[in-house]
């Protein structure tokens, strides 16, 4: 077969992502503040530009208080600038990637953010009352020291822990600087190691995991042989490590599952550095007749206009073809930033909007009512694709009269309901949490609530939840064992 050289046309169809584009999908995702530097680094490169007088009338909010709540609809919405005609600048979801929030395998429990009390301090407050790991620590030795001299040592120790809270020194050496026999020393350190957050003063990941397990009434001989070959479990070995812990496969899951709930570096959960304020993006007041007023916060938000005047000079000073050129590409971005911008407020409004439409009970009477919420549930009713509602809401913080919370606070997904069908709606992980924190906060000191009596008396309210989920909420909302409240308690009676 004889081969030679030819020229045929196909026709096909591709998904180009223009750079216009790709700036729309940067401007949903970024925050008050990021947008004030963009804004910012714009005004410096487009001499067109200008930042003009901040609006602060009706057209920059999205009012919600004239409908009844049955009707309150996130369409209803005036967004400064765009017109109503224009073609939103919603993309192809094909060309979108999801950006939702993936669970990880790392150990350790991640400590939620959000408010669990109506009554709580907001977001800032919070962030700002934080204590240091050391002050934690100080504050707890006195109550547990038995004598001037440990307790002195062991002060001395929690200021040489690092920010994880490991002992990086060693001990002679302490006892050495200190004057003191290394016997005084061991049992200063033991005392250190006794002191909540469970598995501080460690001088080995081993010994952190040790010392949390003991705290947990789980460290016996198997569990004892597991955490003395970690490195088996690093490399893998799982089938060697079991054998040698001389458990059957069931227990040996329990006992990893046991494992990875400790928490590797426990001092990190305390603040070691002044937290900065956080700046809400979204503004949510209740008006006079019962609904909602939604405003973006506008005081960190110019608004951009067109330098007509400058406009008109460079064109009259400017005959050439390429100043001409330049001109237009420049009139261009200045007019599509506009416009994206505009854009972008509408986005966001209408999706704040939805978002205090459908967790209404919530804005009205605190985290008990709110309900589970899904990205898919919000994007179906703004009709936009859940990824361009996943941009929306990250980085995104809204204030209200009870505080302020990440956009992200509002989707949460839910727990079983006794008594409610498939099809019925049950309950907000997050106001389950917040009633596990109720129950405990008004536990009788005498008569700490395990987590099985936990489990009871949540059933008995109509939330069908196993122990293991009682365990992982308690544990992300930083609230410690029975043991380890039973302990606390103890102290804080003295």
């Amino acid at each position: 077969m004889a081969l030679s050289p030819r020229l045929d046309l196909r026709q096909s169809q591709s998904l180009v992502m223009t750079p216009q584009l790709q700036q729309a999908i940067k401007l949903l995702a970024l925050s008050n503040l990021e947008i004030e530097a963009f804004i910012g680094e714009a005004l410096e490169s487009n001499p067109l530009l200008e930042a003009g007088e901040v609006s602060r009338d009706a057209e920059s909010a999205a009012d919600i208080d004239d409908m009844p709540r049955d009707e309150m609809s996130a369409d209803m919405l005036i967004a400064q600038g765009a017109g109503e005609s224009e073609a939103p600048l919603d993309l192809d979801p094909t060309a979108l990637d999801r950006d939702y929030d993936s669970g990880g395998g790392d150990w350790g429990a991640t400590h939620s953010l959000a408010a669990l009390d109506p009554d709580a301090p907001g977001f800032e407050e919070r962030s700002s009352a934080d204590l240091s790991l050391a002050d934690h620590l100080q504050e707890q030795v006195g109550a547990l020291s038995r004598d001037p001299s440990e307790e002195f040592i062991a002060r001395h120790i929690i200021g040489l822990l690092d920010e994880a809270g490991y002992l990086h020194f060693d001990l002679r050496e302490i006892a050495r600087d200190l004057d003191v026999g290394i016997g005084e020393a061991e049992q200063a350190l033991s005392l250190v190691q006794k002191l909540d957050p469970s598995g501080v003063g460690a001088r080995s990941l081993a010994e952190c995991l040790a010392i949390q397990a003991r705290e947990a009434d789980r460290y016996d001989p198997c569990m004892a042989r597991l955490i003395d070959n970690l490195d088996l479990l690093a490399r893998g070995e799982i089938a060697r490590l079991r054998r040698m812990c001389g458990v059957d496969d069931e227990d040996f899951a329990d006992m990893l599952s046991e494992l990875r709930s400790y928490d590797p570096k426990p001092g990190l959960a305390f603040g070691g550095t002044s937290a900065q304020a956080v700046v809400p993006d979204i503004l949510i007041s209740a008006s006079g007749n019962g609904g909602w007023d939604i405003r973006l916060n506008e005081d960190t938000l110019p608004r951009l206009i067109v330098n007509r005047g400058y406009l008109v000079e460079l064109r009259q000073g400017g005959t050439d073809q390429a100043t001409r050129r330049w001109l237009k590409e420049k009139l261009a971005d200045a007019n599509w930033l506009i416009k994206a911008l505009d854009q972008r407020q509408k986005t966001i409004l209408k999706t704040a909007a939805e978002i205090v439409k459908q967790q209404d009970g919530f804005f009205r009477r605190g985290v008990a009512e709110l309900r589970p919420l899904t990205l898919r549930e919000v994007a179906e009713a703004i009709e936009m694709h859940e990824s361009t509602v996943s941009r929306v809401t990250s980085n995104k913080f809204l204030h209200c009269d009870r505080g302020t919370f990440e956009l992200k606070y509002f989707f949460t997904s839910g727990v079983g309901r006794i008594g409610v069908s498939g099809d019925g709606e049950g309950a907000s992980s997050e106001a389950v949490k917040a009633r596990i924190k109720a129950l405990i906060d008004a536990e009788d000191p005498k008569k700490i609530l395990s987590d099985d009596t936990l489990v009871d008396l949540l059933k008995a309210e109509g939330f069908d939840l196993a122990r293991r989920t009682v365990a992982k909420y308690r544990e992300a909302i930083g609230i410690g064992s029975s043991v380890q409240r039973r302990r606390q308690k103890k102290l804080n009676a003295l």
